[in-house]
């Protein structure tokens, strides 16, 4: 009797490793079923041409064997099947932004990408359709302002994140395993049910740090990796800071001068820093009032990655008037970057210094997006999973990193040191522009990429693109 019910054990596990829903640590790749993906984007119609699936993975990948979740994954085919390259996975940023859209819309490639591969992205761990958490805030606590005050405020945030975090958790079940490294893990359990034996890459923003440390655990299985707009992860928190505040100071520093050489400026011929001086000034005193100082600075934040300087000059103009600063939605998947970035910050006074430390590099933004991912962030678990630290990578094809001179969210400067970090297995091209995003700016920079991708020509070392 037991040897008969141990083999129709054994025979029921079988028949639950073929299925295609069923994650296994070892064994033949996964086989994604394709089908048609839910009409749930606003005038994004079904395309015949574009197909979703779903890859099942471990929720914690040091035991590969517990329990399971699903990961969203949309593919376009190519356009020209008879001049197929292969497959290109492309990484989204953020954290929080959902690669199924970026394929589904198909906005985010050249042309001849689009005829020469397979598209496909998705939705990363605890994103869009990839057990997103339902974070509902505590309706008793209040939200601390940006930045904080006093040692009070710092305990309130501290409190209110926790509270926030304990309403997530049991809404997704990997709330406590979204940090990059387990992503790596996901893609590359991707790329083998894609059926590709190497993996071309093409990461964005936040998404090129999955580049990063994808090459630097599979070197072997990369054949090409495109970081655009480069992530640094090697920054402790202070650095982090820093850096971030420089990039949002350099690029409101060319909104300055592109006012006072340009006539489509409504500011040109006032003085431009001394307007926003006014607008700063205006919101401390609470004339903006609930908006802070770091809503005005929020508004260059989002308008200078386009960069959309003329409607940055006009809502300046605005604010100079009492016109409130809009609201800005800068979205943050804390699961992923709570999980990758540690906030070592004791208490007020160490906060504190951070602000100071902002505000000594960008005298007129005072404070960039790394101020709030760190107060985002305060409470959180330690130590975290992923924590920072330099890369490691050995491909026998150079990953290719492109960035923008004056990119107000990943700095050039976050750019060269991971190139110094990466040596010769890294090539950084630069485009003399400026905004968050380079690859589609001009003729040059997707030529750059789109060669390296299709052909394997890697550009020649200090490679250039001028501004458009």
């Amino acid at each position: 009797m037991f040897r008969r019910t141990v083999a129709v054990a054994l025979a029921a596990l079988t028949v639950l490793a073929g299925l295609p829903g069923v994650a296994r640590a070892d064994g033949p790749p996964q086989r994604l079923v394709w089908g048609e993906c839910a009409d749930d984007l606003p005038n994004v119609p079904p395309d015949e041409r574009v197909r979703c699936a779903r890859l099942r993975v471990p929720v914690d990948w040091a035991r590969p064997n517990g329990p399971t979740f699903e990961l969203a994954v949309a593919r376009r085919l190519a356009r020209a099947p008879e001049r197929r390259v292969g497959t290109l996975v492309f990484g989204p940023g953020g954290p929080g932004d959902s690669g199924v859209e970026r394929i589904r819309k198909g906005d985010r490639f050249s042309g001849e990408l689009l005829d020469r591969f397979d598209l496909v992205s998705f939705d990363p761990r605890a994103v869009a359709r990839t057990a997103a958490p339902v974070c509902t805030p505590d309706p008793v606590l209040r939200k601390p302002p940006v930045p904080l005050t006093g040692q009070a405020d710092f305990d309130a945030a501290v409190a209110y994140n926790r509270a926030l975090w304990s309403r997530c958790r049991p809404t997704s079940p990997v709330f406590d395993h979204a940090d990059t490294l387990s992503t790596v893990r996901d893609l590359d359990a991707l790329r083998r049910a894609l059926g590709e034996r190497r993996l071309s890459f093409h990461g964005s923003s936040y998404g090129t740090l999955l580049g990063q440390q994808y090459a630097e655990r599979y070197p072997g299985h990369v054949r090409a990796v495109v970081l655009e707009g480069v992530f640094d992860h090697s920054l402790d928190v202070r650095s982090f800071v820093r850096t971030q505040a420089a990039a949002l100071q350099d690029s409101f520093d060319e909104f300055v001068s592109w006012c006072d050489r340009s006539a489509d400026c409504v500011l040109h011929e006032r003085d431009v820093r001394s307007v926003w001086a006014r607008v700063l000034a205006r919101a401390d005193r609470g004339g903006y009032a609930p908006r802070t100082a770091f809503d005005v600075t929020a508004v260059a934040l989002g308008l200078l990655a386009g960069p959309r300087w003329p409607q940055l000059a006009a809502t300046v103009r605005d604010m100079d008037a009492g016109t409130p600063p809009p609201e800005v939605n800068l979205p943050l998947s804390v699961a992923a970057f709570c999980a990758d970035r540690p906030a070592r910050v004791r208490d007020y006074t160490d906060y504190a210094g951070l602000v100071r430390d902002a505000v000594a590099v960008a005298p007129d933004v005072r404070y960039g997006a790394g101020l709030l991912a760190v107060q985002t962030c305060l409470g959180w678990p330690s130590p975290v999973r992923n924590p920072p630290r330099a890369l490691n990578v050995h491909t026998r094809t150079p990953l290719l990193l492109l960035n923008a001179r004056h990119d107000p969210r990943t700095g050039y400067a976050w750019a060269e040191n991971v190139a110094r970090q990466l040596g010769r297995h890294g090539r950084l091209v630069t485009y003399e522009g400026w905004g968050h995003g380079t690859y589609q700016r001009t003729a040059c920079t997707e030529a750059v990429v789109d060669r390296y991708l299709v052909d394997l020509t890697v550009p020649a070392p200090g490679t250039r693109c001028p501004a458009s």
